[in-house]
């Protein structure tokens, strides 16, 4: 098509109604197929007038769903991956994935036994859904035996109350729950199957209100809310774990070295460690998509090993391996013992990098790993700085990804776009626990010890001098070392002087955070040997130093400390096969919150070994539901209550297909819309070869909505502003495309009720007008019998009833999840 006529385009009629008022939309986003316009002509008038064109509502919606792409695929994948719509073949064999995930749930996390597969009902019988494992805290009914008085509990029909008591009448036990205006008295069999916590186990928060007995209806919208909640959660999960499913690359070949690589593992590995190696190489060597997987399991379980076969798989590929950790401490723990393990292989070069290190070494050492000569790169987050370049980095191993910072964890996700990834954890923090639980990502849990690890012994009680000398002694009398651990740097010195008047003869050194880093190494390595006996120190300890005779642990105000950080530093004594012993010294009993009893009583609690997992659970529930869901949806929790969330959780899990949508042919869109532009014989003058031109916008219409998009924002880049008459034909041919990818198969109009004949099931439907931006639009939309309706306050000429549509269909079509419309 030859280059337009050398003037300026005829003006286009006044245009008043727009569904945004932005600027003019800077056109960027993802690359599409082109379609062939003509070059333009160099011409000032041409230019000038597509610079001087109003915003349109046609480039509005072209720029609102740009932006709704990009945001989407920023948030899911990172900037390095590739763009485009997904496919329906890509969504069901996610839902597949997902089905199958959701299924195993529980039980693969907790290494409990099969089930049976079925799914509950509203009634309420006593079996288990899918997922769910015998003994967990979160997702099933409550025993109302196991409840304590003033105690809030979720009836699922009636809503939230507070447990009273259980009283006896008639030789019949009954279940007594004050109501806002009643008291309520069920039978013990019917309160097993109707009643909820409303709190996480260990979490006080109270609901803003009771319900009423005698208003269930107010109940019931509040409920309907929280499901509501649950189905967006859901559909949005899966939106971000479907654009991960969409990276790829080839899966990695088995190393010939492998077997023998495994045979030089010094120890017999546990059953759980055996599944976890399955589990790890089944991601790297069969997949086609990064790998993203939770390890779970206490210190000293065997993670590192498991850390190890993945960096021999990704290495022997040709790839380069990243070890990620929160301290330096860690950080040179782990290089000494990958560097040990791979003595026999001195091709695959190993390094560390760190803060600590001179400019003239990071500069040495950032030019060898650019150039491929380090394959093994061990580090702090001094590993994601923006200087960092790699050559051909293929996997990230995080160890304690919970004590990083807010934006090192966002550099960490923005890797998981394009690299297989592998968290190490112990406890690990409550959205990854989450997930995991919910299937929508992949955990391997290590609970089985070693042969020759044994329990450490937990002891929680008040501060005294005596107590902590006899335990520091004896420790000492049986050739042992003790770690004394305080909240913070400044109590060092007051613990240190306390230590030396009373045992002076005893070689004591001291760690901590604002200590340079080789003169912790120094205290370290005198720990290490033997030389020093106590070291006195911070929380600095929780990552990375083993010391296999230190198996004494004397934690000072141990109410400061999370729970998560006892758990970790007690897992620092009773590494060899001798007796460990944890103290847990508390200031003053009566000065103690609740929270600070809940976690010293959980740690005592949880005192056997592999506990990691349940201490990360019970860690949820004493920090509340914020920290799991974040403020936004602790508010949707809090309508039901977490366990009746949790219930509708899974529930919508089990029924995910039925989020979704099926689109319609094009072709098959029928719209009952008598219009049929007629373009002026100036602006017909204007374009070269119009009839190509409008028979590539209904091609690229037939496509999809991404090529019609593309068409148009050609077309005002060459010719500017289209006149009225134009803009109403790709106004139809839009309607079309999106009522098309609605699973819209025919839009006509009866008096003041536009009515649109669609497979969108009322699940979906719900969620979309609650997504939509326009009160108006919203409000006008309602659904029954696979129709969907809109009540118009007057009948609507043909012309202003297709700009009416548009802008509905519009905002639809912005706000439906991307999973939904495949």
């Amino acid at each position: 098509m030859a280059a337009p006529n050398p003037r300026a385009p005829p003006q286009a009629a006044p245009h008043t109604h727009l569904l945004f008022r932005l600027r003019p939309p800077t056109l960027v986003g993802i690359p599409l197929p082109r379609l062939r316009l003509a070059a333009p002509a160099a011409t000032a008038t041409s230019a000038a007038a597509a610079a001087a064109a109003a915003p349109d509502d046609i480039s509005q919606l072209n720029y609102r769903l740009r932006a709704v792409v990009r945001r989407r695929e920023s948030t899911a994948r990172g900037p390095s991956s590739s763009p485009g719509p997904v496919g329906p073949a890509q969504a069901e064999a996610y839902l597949r994935m997902i089905r199958e995930q959701q299924r195993l749930g529980l039980r693969q996390l907790r290494g409990e036994g099969e089930s049976d597969g079925e799914e509950e009902d509203d009634g309420g019988g006593g079996e288990k859904r899918k997922g769910m494992a015998a003994g967990s805290s979160l997702g099933h009914r409550v025993d109302p035996r196991e409840l304590e008085p003033g105690e809030y509990v979720v009836h699922k029909k009636v809503g939230v109350g507070k447990f009273a008591c259980i009283s006896a009448e008639h030789g019949t036990d009954y279940v007594f729950i004050q109501y806002a205006d009643a008291m309520a008295k069920l039978a013990v069999d019917q309160a097993a199957r109707m009643l909820y916590r409303y709190n996480l186990p260990h979490e006080k928060k109270r609901p803003r209100n009771l319900s009423k007995l005698n208003d269930p209806s107010t109940w019931e919208k509040r409920r309907l809310k929280g499901k509501l909640a649950v189905q967006k959660m859901v559909v949005n999960l899966m939106e971000l774990y479907l654009q991960r499913m969409r990276q790829s690359r080839p899966p990695h070949a088995k190393p010939a070295a492998m077997d023998e690589f495994a045979a030089e593992f010094p120890y017999e590995p546990t059953p759980d460690q055996s599944q976890a190696f399955i589990d790890v190489e089944k991601d790297l060597t069969e997949r086609e998509t990064p790998m993203d997987r939770l390890i779970c399991g206490d210190v000293g379980f065997g993670k590192t090993e498991v850390a190890m076969r993945a960096i021999f798989t990704v290495v022997s590929a040709g790839y380069q391996a990243m070890v990620l950790a929160p301290t330096i401490i860690l950080a040179k723990q782990h290089y000494d013992v990958i560097s040990e393990r791979f003595t026999n292989y001195p091709h695959i070069k190993i390094a560390i990098f760190s803060g600590a290190q001179s400019k003239e070494e990071k500069d040495e050492l950032i030019t060898k790993i650019k150039n491929g000569d380090v394959l093994i790169i061990v580090g702090t987050h001094a590993l994601l700085t923006e200087r960092m370049a790699y050559n051909n980095l293929g996997l990230l191993v995080v160890d304690e990804e919970q004590k990083f910072g807010v934006q090192q964890k966002e550099k960490i996700v923005s890797y998981k776009s394009s690299i297989d990834v592998l968290t190490l954890s112990a406890t690990p923090i409550p959205r990854t626990l989450y997930l995991a639980l919910t299937g929508f990502r992949d955990a391997s849990l290590m609970s089985t010890p070693p042969p020759e690890r044994v329990a450490v012994k937990t002891y929680v009680t008040a501060f005294s001098k005596e107590r902590v000398l006899s335990a520091i002694k004896f420790e000492l009398q049986r050739g042992g070392q003790v770690f004394y651990v305080v909240p913070r740097i400044k109590a060092i010195d007051d613990a240190l002087q306390f230590l030396k008047d009373s045992l002076p003869d005893v070689p004591i050194a001291v760690a901590h955070g604002k200590k340079v880093s080789k003169t912790i190494q120094l205290s370290m390595e005198k720990f290490s040997c033997g030389e020093v006996k106590i070291l006195v120190c911070t929380h600095i300890i929780e990552s990375g130093i083993d010391i296999a005779n230190a198996n004494t642990m004397i934690i000072q105000c141990a109410e400061l400390f999370g729970l998560a950080q006892l758990y970790q530093l007690r897992g620092r004594v009773g590494r060899s096969g001798r007796e460990g012993f944890a103290y847990l010294f508390y200031t003053d009993k009566s000065l103690l919150s609740r929270v600070a009893t809940d976690r010293l009583g959980a740690i005592e609690e949880h005192s056997d070994l592999g506990q990691g997992f349940h201490v990360a659970e019970k860690d949820m529930g004493i920090r509340g539901f914020g920290s799991l869901f974040g403020e936004q949806q602790s508010g949707d929790v809090a309508n039901v209550g977490i366990d009746l969330f949790f219930d509708m959780l899974f529930d919508s899990l089990s029924k995910v297909d039925q989020f979704c949508l099926v689109p319609v042919s094009y072709k098959d869109v029928q719209l009952d819309i008598n219009i049929s532009p007629h373009l002026s014989s100036e602006y017909i003058s204007y374009l070269e070869n119009p009839v190509e031109l409008l028979n590539e916008a209904a091609k690229a219409a037939e496509k999809d909505l991404w090529t019609l998009i593309q068409f148009t924002e050609d077309l005002h880049r060459q010719y500017g502003k289209e006149p009225r008459d134009m803009e109403l034909l790709l106004k139809k041919l839009y309607v079309r495309r999106m009522a098309a990818d609605l699973g819209i198969s025919r839009v006509y109009s009866s008096g003041k009720t536009i009515l649109m004949k669609t497979n969108m099931n009322k699940k979906v439907f719900r969620l979309m007008t609650e997504a939509m931006t326009s009160e108006t639009y919203r409000n006008s939309l309602s659904y029954a019998g696979k129709e969907i309706k809109a009540e118009l306050l007057v009948s609507l000429p043909d012309t202003l009833l297709l700009n009416w549509l548009f802008h509905c269909l519009a905002d639809c079509y912005a706000v439906i999840p991307a999973l939904v419309k495949y």
